[in-house]
């Protein structure tokens, strides 16, 4: 039996056409070459996909001019330091193992922390972020980030261990404290950011936290277990695994997205016997990836400590087992940083899957509120939500958050997106209701019965109604200037001509074999909730690749791969972050661009070599990290953002230790950025 490991070439079995092929379709239409007019192909389709394009090829938009970058793109680098540029500095913050309370000992270099202490600490694997205000201030808040994964060798004084194939229970406890969130109350004294120590608002949420769930699938049996039978309530889960990205919501509570949670649970009977939502959302078949379920059964301290995470279903009934808890997980969770007294609520309408981030569209009074969403897979699919409810600006700042949240997040409709050819495109809706791609219901398919199941499963729903598999869609942002929604299609190293599979050919969406570098596309909305316009804005390369590889003809300055992490502020300002993108002159990096200051060409990408310029390199992270997860002040004079799992870094030593291999136990942490002397970051 082969293991279900993450390839989502396996999980998408779909016959949905990815939008190299729809643009492929384009192609062949306008009688565009394919490969040897490459570049030529590219303008001419993209011509139909920008915004606001007329008949004149020639013709370059300027908007006024508003607003400008304040800062000249730093050179790459290759070291084990922060680069920022000139006239800005850097400081560190809250690494893992910070304490937040006097529960925990202070982090020490040697691994031998326990597990109390990591319940007590910052987590591990610092991810998205954002920072929440204390009455308006931009000098206290409280900051709240997520810890996606752990590093066993860098956590345990001597790596992970196991006895005749068991893990010890106190590892695993210590490494599930050390995944899920941490709030943290931060203050800025004498132009340093610290952590307020024993804070009333300082607190951790970890993957064997009580949360709650509401909506569709929190109305079914789909989450009954033992432990749940035991308490009285099917609407609960345990923990939050794998928190990525991250969003907000205009009431005040923090989002945080369950990705990769599928490899933290295993399925052992024949995949014959599965759901079909197991196999299509990828469960494994031979362990979990830190092996927790193999914790010995008596050194449990509730039911179904550790052997929860094995989903095979016993030979009786679902309350005397664990073959529901993970459909518990793969959720967005709203999290209230300003009330520790609350629980973690799982919101299932906004669907389950590998969620990388969460954004909310721009508001309008009367009007629906709509949330975006990926799916961090090759081949897979970008998401809205839209509301029941309407929105009402008074509920901006109401006395109960997460009632807010639930009138707002229970209640809606669920849309996958269809690209189609000439820059249009369809909000396909999963309900039981919606028409399939086979004319059918999808209430009449196999698993969709009921709104429960296709919410479950909304991957395979999507697959069902034809939306167009992506190129690993993970960070959605919105313009607070224009509302218009940008998305980060990181890589898709799976790209092939030579495959045998058309839909997986190069094209003019995306001409490169082996996609490593990635790009961004943006959409708008007009007046039918159903529709959109949408146009490539932003292609990932290296400066040295050719011409058709290097489709927004960027250069030293401001070269880049695998855009990941993407965050507007207030000001328009849009940066972007990357994960793997780095080659022989830079590490990840993070840049700044603003979109609505852009010279548009006709017939090219919205960033392309008339403008590619005023895309600058503002920030280069240490050797071996990923640069991801960005908050600010409310005054702008303080940006946050993360650097996860960097290989020798922060110094000096008095918080970097070798462990018994030799190697560094670098820490995660948050990276404050202000200006020399004051004053606005960016600009």
């Amino acid at each position: 039996m082969s293991k279900n490991t993450f390839d989502p070439t396996v999980y998408n079995s779909s016959d949905n056409k990815p939008i190299s092929a729809v643009l492929e379709k384009e192609l062949s239409r306008r009688g565009v070459l394919k490969r040897g007019g490459a570049l030529a192909a590219f303008t001419a389709l993209a011509s139909v996909g920008l915004a606001g394009c007329n008949d004149n090829d020639s013709d370059v938009v300027t908007p006024p001019s508003r607003l400008s970058l304040g800062f000249e793109s730093i050179p790459g680098t290759k070291t084990d330091a922060v680069s920022v540029p000139p006239g800005y500095t850097a400081q560190v913050l809250a690494p893992w193992g910070t304490p937040l309370n006097d529960k925990a000992a202070e982090w020490k270099d040697d691994g031998t922390n326990t597990s109390e202490d990591q319940a007590n600490a910052t987590g591990m694997m610092h991810d998205g972020m954002h920072f929440f205000p204390l009455e308006g201030s931009s000098t206290e808040g409280l900051l709240c980030i997520n810890h996606e994964y752990i590093s066993q060798s860098r956590l345990h004084p001597n790596g992970d261990t196991k006895v005749d194939g068991k893990r010890p229970a106190e590892e695993v406890r210590k490494e599930i404290n050390a995944h899920g969130v941490a709030v943290v109350h931060i203050k800025l004294t004498d132009g340093v950011w610290d952590v307020v120590k024993n804070s009333k608002y300082n607190k951790r949420y970890t993957a064997a936290t009580e949360m709650d769930l509401t909506g569709p699938v929190a109305d079914s049996d789909l989450l009954i277990t033992k432990y749940t039978n035991e308490k009285g309530n099917k609407a609960l889960a345990r923990g939050t695994n794998n928190n990525c990205g991250n969003g907000h919501t205009p009431w005040g509570t923090y989002l945080t997205c369950e990705e990769n949670w599928p490899g933290y649970f295993v399925r052992t009977d024949a995949i014959d016997n599965w759901t079909e939502e197991q196999k299509r959302l990828g469960i494994s078949d031979e362990g979990t990836r830190y092996d927790w379920e193999t914790v010995e059964p008596a050194d449990e301290n509730e039911t179904g400590e550790f052997t929860r995470f094995n989903v095979t279903p016993g030979s009786g009934a679902a309350t005397e087992d664990f073959r529901n808890e993970a459909n518990g997980h793969g959720y967005i969770v709203e999290i209230d940083p300003y009330n520790p007294d609350t629980r973690a609520t799982k919101r299932t309408a906004l669907g389950r899957f590998r969620h990388e981030d969460c954004s909310f569209g721009k508001l309008v009074e009367g009007q629906p509120v709509v949330f975006y969403s990926g799916h961090d897979s090759r081949f897979e699919y970008i998401y809205k939500f839209v509301s029941k409810e309407l929105w009402n600006p008074a509920d901006a700042n109401p006395e109960d958050r997460l009632a807010t949240g639930a009138k707002y997040m229970n209640e809606g409709t669920l849309y996958a997106a269809r690209f189609d050819v000439g820059g249009k495109g369809e909000w396909l809706p999963l309900t039981p209701e919606a028409t399939t791609k086979a004319g059918g219901k999808l209430g009449d398919v196999a698993g969709f019965a009921t709104l429960a199941e296709v919410l479950l499963n909304a991957p395979g729903a999507a697959d069902e109604v034809g939306a167009t598999p992506m190129d690993r869609p993970e960070w959605t942002a919105v313009d607070p200037k224009t509302g218009s929604v940008y998305v980060t299609l990181t890589n898709n190293t799976r790209r092939d001509n030579g495959d045998g599979n058309s839909d997986t050919d190069t094209n003019a969406a995306n001409p490169r074999e082996d996609n490593e570098h990635g790009h961004i596309i943006r959409w708008d909305e007009g007046a039918d909730p159903s529709q959109f316009t949408w146009q490539f804005f932003l292609f990932g390369s290296f400066a040295s690749e050719r011409t058709l590889v290097n489709l927004s003809g960027l250069n030293e300055t401001n070269e880049f791969g695998s855009p990941d992490g993407l965050a507007f502020d207030d000001r328009g300002l849009l940066w972007i972050q990357t994960d793997g993108g780095d080659n022989d002159n830079t590490n990840d990096q993070m840049l700044a661009v603003i979109p609505s200051e852009l010279n548009t060409t006709e017939g090219l990408p919205v960033v392309n070599a008339n403008n590619q310029d005023q895309l600058k390199r503002f920030f280069v992270g240490p050797n071996d990290c990923e640069v991801t997860g960005l908050a600010f002040t409310p005054d702008n004079q303080s940006f946050f953002l993360n650097l996860q799992h960097p290989g020798n870094w922060p110094a000096p030593n008095t918080i970097d230790a070798t462990d018994g291999t030799g190697a560094i136990r670098a820490r995660s942490a948050t990276v404050v950025i202000m200006k020399d002397g004051g004053g606005e970051v960016g600009v």
